[in-house]
């Protein structure tokens, strides 16, 4: 295999078995991008497009999309929040550079899609959907990684800064995006593995399989040198070209299970413990002082949250028996209701994108109010446990 640098975006490489890939990077929001791929197309006349896309997300970009057909409750009963969460703060960070530079956010590869249509090249979707992109990196990192994961998609929500469409462009370059794939190397090792690494692999190796023998590739520029070096690996044996371990959702771990079920039972134990030692009315007494300690602070974030009166009584009576369940969360009980005492409009999920970018949108907005109580109502029971109860015992105690 051997590689040639043609410009900032632009690469070739040519394979042993002398099959040639062209790889346009884009910046995804950038008009010169959407220019750049008719150019290369036109110019090259491959046998085949590839493109950095899954079904699903261009189906999405070129169909109209019916939100009201999202079941809120199931969202929450199968875990899947953060997925739609990360989505939507994506789309929402996406659009806002979009807006800026008057070119929506994926144009140039649903543009090139296009382009061979009408000049009656075939073209393939060589990403992994991107559900199980995001799964997979929610599933790598651990709970501290997880924390960050999800402040670091919400922090691109709500950042008001204005990029200029000469600056997107500098974020073409390969150096750049290459520097900012190390820090996220460096803070999310998980996460990136998932995004960035798993993708190289997918997207090279069904380039490298797609049919043809001169290809151009429309790929996200921060992916360029990846791909290229997992080409090499492939063509050398290096990498295996099946695809079918990386393309599900890893099951949970015995450990994480484990440690899930180990807060309940160090809890009754300590409970326990205090009526071997003190007899039954004391182990009752530990009992009611964590449970009350447990509602009292569900109950107080579901109240800073707005949440529906109703669901007061709901987070008082749920979090304590949820702690004792590993199996069940406050949380999902209380988004749940929520959603149901408040069901949110067509409206509320067709603004999910601008209304997540702002602290008021998140009170405002039906569906993003009912992930906000999730979210905090799992906080204060969290709290109610491990901070405020042994404060508590040693009140009372």
């Amino acid at each position: 295999m051997r590689s040639e640098h043609v410009s900032d975006t632009v690469n070739k490489v040519f394979l042993d078995n002398g099959d040639e890939i062209i790889l346009v990077g884009t910046a995804h929001v950038s008009q010169n991008s959407v220019d750049e791929v008719r150019a290369v197309i036109e110019e090259e006349q491959p046998d085949h497009i590839c493109l950095e896309l899954d079904k699903g997300r261009y189906e999405s970009k070129t169909k109209e999309q019916s939100y009201s057909n999202m079941n809120l409750v199931k969202v929450f009963k199968e875990g899947k929040t953060f997925l739609v969460l990360a989505n939507t703060a994506l789309a929402s960070f996406q659009k806002k550079m979009g807006n800026q530079t008057g070119t929506a956010p994926g144009e140039e590869i649903i543009g090139a899609s296009r382009i061979a249509e009408e000049k009656g090249i075939p073209y393939s979707f060589c990403d992994r959907e991107i559900a199980t992109t995001l799964k997979r990196a929610w599933a790598k990192s651990n709970l501290w990684n997880k924390a960050k994961l999800i402040s670091t998609l919400l922090s691109s929500a709500f950042d008001k800064e204005e990029f200029k469409p000469e600056e997107l462009e500098e974020l073409k370059k390969s150096d750049t995006l290459q520097e900012m794939m190390n820090e996220l190397s460096k803070e999310l090792p998980g996460a990136k593995e998932a995004l960035i690494d798993e993708r190289d692999r997918y997207l090279a190796t069904n380039i490298m399989q797609a049919p043809g023998h001169k290809k151009v590739a429309v790929i996200g520029a921060g992916h360029a040198n990846g791909i290229i070096n997992t080409i090499g690996k492939l063509e050398k044996g290096e990498l295996s070209t099946d695809l079918t371990e990386i393309s599900k959702v890893p099951k949970p771990s015995k450990a994480g299970k484990i440690i899930g079920w180990m807060i309940p039972v160090i809890l009754v134990a300590i409970i326990v413990l205090a009526g071997v030692f003190n007899g039954f009315n004391e182990s009752l007494r530990y009992f009611v002082i964590w449970a009350c300690t447990n509602a009292a602070t569900t109950v107080l974030f579901s109240i800073l949250s707005l949440a529906h009166p109703l669901n007061w009584l709901v987070a008082a009576v749920s979090a304590p028996i949820a702690v004792l369940n590993p199996a069940i969360g406050v949380g999902v009980i209380t988004g749940i209701v929520e959603a149901t005492l408040r069901k949110p409009a067509v409206k509320d999920f067709e603004s999910l994108s601008d209304d997540i970018s702002s602290f008021k949108g998140w009170f405002k907005n039906k569906v993003l109010h009912a992930f906000l109580i999730f979210f905090t109502t799992s906080l204060g029971s969290i709290l109610g446990t491990f901070v405020l109860f042994p404060i508590m015992l040693k009140v009372f105690g």
